[in-house]
């Protein structure tokens, strides 16, 4: 048994340490609702640990998150949390240029998990927020980026989970032919495109992020599908992403 009882401070700064590991990008109210330590609390500890560089705090309205200063803790700081330092500032700045909402997103067993979005930052967004989203490896065109970029052992797994999906939009999983050359085509043109059908009133372009040679995540933007066609928005997104994209291996190589 401790000898003495637990400093209550060091318990709160880790339990915020880890709330941001799990969450890479936290509001003071989602931190609030994970740690239920009081926001005047939160808020002397946030920026108790951002004058310890371990902690950022975004652009966005009261947004965290972590900065590799965190690998001096552990040296198991890797991921998302890397990735989100990497892609945050390139993603905020082409959103305010280009005003459209773009979320980047990472494997998660059987499908792909948004962990930054520029919403807060997008007048033309029609969701309030997509941290933390879900999306399909088929049928979502962040899903469908990273799954055409990872390697053939990698993809072959990831098909094979995808046909014991019960999730309607994973059904597509099940046409293996077509499958393959919507892969084989996305590779040729480097994009890829939200499968027609699936939430017709937008409309997603994605492109892969690597690390060296290896795809880590994807980056997608999302606009209004009334305003641009296919045709409009690849012609007018696509070098701008696919810059963003080399700007992000460039960052994650200097981490």
């Amino acid at each position: 048994m401790a000898s003495f009882a637990p400093i209550r401070a060091v318990e709160r700064a880790i339990d915020v340490l880890g709330a941001l590991n799990r969450c890479p990008v936290c509001t003071l109210d989602m931190l609030h609702r994970k740690t239920g330590i009081p926001k005047p609390t939160l808020i002397r500890l946030l920026e108790t640990l951002q004058g310890k560089g371990l902690v950022t705090r975004a652009a966005q309205y009261g947004a965290y998150s972590l900065t590799c200063g965190v690998r001096q803790l552990s040296c198991g700081y890797h991921g998302a949390p890397r990735l989100v330092e990497a892609a945050m500032q390139p993603m905020d700045d082409l959103t305010r240029k280009l005003k459209w909402p773009i979320a980047l997103a990472v494997p998660d067993h059987d499908a792909v998990v948004i962990r930054y979005s520029t919403i807060p930052a997008s007048p033309l967004s029609l969701l309030h927020s997509s941290i933390n989203m879900r999306l399909s490896l088929v049928s979502r065109a962040l899903g469908r980026a990273y799954l055409a970029f990872c390697t053939a052992q990698e993809c072959r797994a990831l098909l094979d989970i995808l046909a014991l999906s019960d999730e309607p939009e994973d059904a597509f999983a099940g046409q293996p032919r077509t499958v393959q050359a919507m892969l084989r085509q996305i590779r040729q043109q480097g994009y890829a495109l939200r499968q027609p059908g699936v939430r017709p009133v937008s409309n997603t372009l994605a492109v892969p992020v690597f690390e060296g040679r290896r795809v880590v995540a994807s980056i997608g933007l999302t606009w209004i599908a009334s305003v641009l066609s296919q045709e409009q928005a690849v012609q007018k997104f696509l070098p701008p992403m696919q810059e963003m994209a080399r700007c992000i291996k460039e960052r994650l190589g200097g981490l």
